[in-house]
C-alpha cells in the first residue's frame, strides 16, 4: 500500500508531466509507455527531466534517462534520488 509521501510524489510528478505535455492528469496512467502511449518525444523527455530536477532539487544522471519509460519509472528514480539526498543530509 503506498504511503502518503508516495501518493504525493506520484501526484507531483504527474503534474509535471501534465504541464510539459499538455495531457490532463486524469489521463496519465503510471504504467503508460511515455513514447508509445503518451507520444512523448526526446525533446519533451528533456523538458520533463529538467522540470523534475528543478522541482525536487535533484540531479537525474544521464544514464538514468533511458530507464524512464513510464511515470512509475520516473517516480522510482526520483524517490531514490530524494532518499539518497536525505541520507546524505543526515550524515
Amino acid at each position: 500500500m503506498p504511503t502518503k509521501v508516495d501518493v504525493n510524489l506520484e501526484q507531483e510528478i504527474k503534474q509535471l508531466f501534465s504541464n510539459v505535455t499538455g495531457i490532463s492528469i486524469d489521463k496519465l496512467k503510471t504504467d503508460a509507455n511515455l513514447w508509445q502511449e503518451l507520444g512523448i518525444d526526446s525533446i519533451k523527455a528533456i523538458e520533463i527531466t529538467v522540470a523534475i530536477e528543478k522541482k525536487f532539487k535533484i540531479r537525474v544522471r544521464d544514464e538514468q534517462i533511458p530507464e524512464i519509460a513510464t511515470i512509475s519509472d520516473a517516480i522510482r528514480i526520483v524517490g531514490g534520488a530524494l532518499e539518497k539526498k536525505q541520507n546524505e543530509k543526515q550524515q
